[in-house]
């Protein structure tokens, strides 16, 4: 296995960091991105055509991808916008399993676990690694992004499952989402749980947990608010917005260099 790596490292040509590093605002934009694609994915299929909204969606998320792909080194907004459309057209391709194709929610959460350790046993077969550190070739940075695509599917039809085939509403889904995110944490802290697994397991769950809270605020449904999907998209965009500026305010700061007396 070392060989592999080795031998994979010196033939690809090798970048800087193309993601960010894993700090508490790091998860705190994830989970607004995963509302937030939520409830505008479903603004946009509600308020347009269907073929023009799922259209549109993958236009933009290609579009966002494609740039993250030739940025030279990790940059807060495009990388950070290529999640958010991650998070939309992620969120509009288990929609059509769901209502479109009619796959029962119970089977498509499993065929999309399914199809997510398959694309991390191929990534760890080929890379010997899923540490996200690691990011730094373009076939590694593929194999990131195909994963992210997954987790967002996986996620938003997980997050559906226990909203409406469990019957536990998206209030309850949410509490649920909230306590198994904290497991990973602190099984990692306190009981020794391999970082990476660690990561990759809270990674998946961010998705229902801000999916749940915001179909919570936005559903009509007898579980939910009815605050409307527009309003509180608005909601979670403006927090995250102000967060990635942030990200990018600090990226651009000069280093500060201590002076010696």
């Amino acid at each position: 296995m070392t060989n592999r790596v080795t031998l994979t490292d010196s033939v690809l040509p090798s970048l800087p960091a193309k993601v960010p590093q894993i700090t508490a605002v790091f998860w705190v934009i994830k989970v607004l991105t995963t509302g937030m694609g939520e409830t505008f994915s479903d603004f946009l299929v509600k308020h347009l055509p269907p073929l023009l909204a799922v259209g549109g969606a993958l236009l933009a998320f290609a579009a966002s991808l494609i740039v993250q792909f030739r940025a030279p080194r990790y940059r807060v907004w495009t990388y950070w916008t290529a999640v958010i459309m991650v998070a939309v057209f992620g969120t509009m391709v288990a929609d059509i399993v769901d209502f479109v194709i009619g796959i029962p929610l119970g089977i498509s959460t499993v065929v999309f676990l399914a199809l997510l350790a398959g694309v991390f046993a191929l990534w760890h077969r080929r890379e010997g690694t899923l540490d996200v550190h690691s990011i730094n070739t373009p076939r590694r940075e593929g194999f990131y992004w195909a994963t992210v695509m997954v987790t967002f599917a996986l996620g938003t039809v997980a997050g559906d499952f226990t909203a409406a085939t469990l019957h536990l509403g998206y209030l309850l889904s949410a509490v649920l989402f909230a306590a198994a995110i904290s497991l990973p944490a602190l099984a990692w802290r306190y009981a020794g749980l391999n970082p990476v697994l660690a990561f990759w397991t809270a990674y998946v769950i961010t998705r229902p947990l801000g999916a749940s809270i915001t179909d919570w605020f936005a559903s009509d449904r007898s579980d939910g608010l009815n605050l409307g999907t527009g309003w509180v998209t608005l909601a979670a965009a403006v927090p995250m917005t102000a967060l990635i500026a942030l990200l990018a305010r600090r990226s651009a700061a000069p280093p500060v260099i201590a002076s010696v007396d």
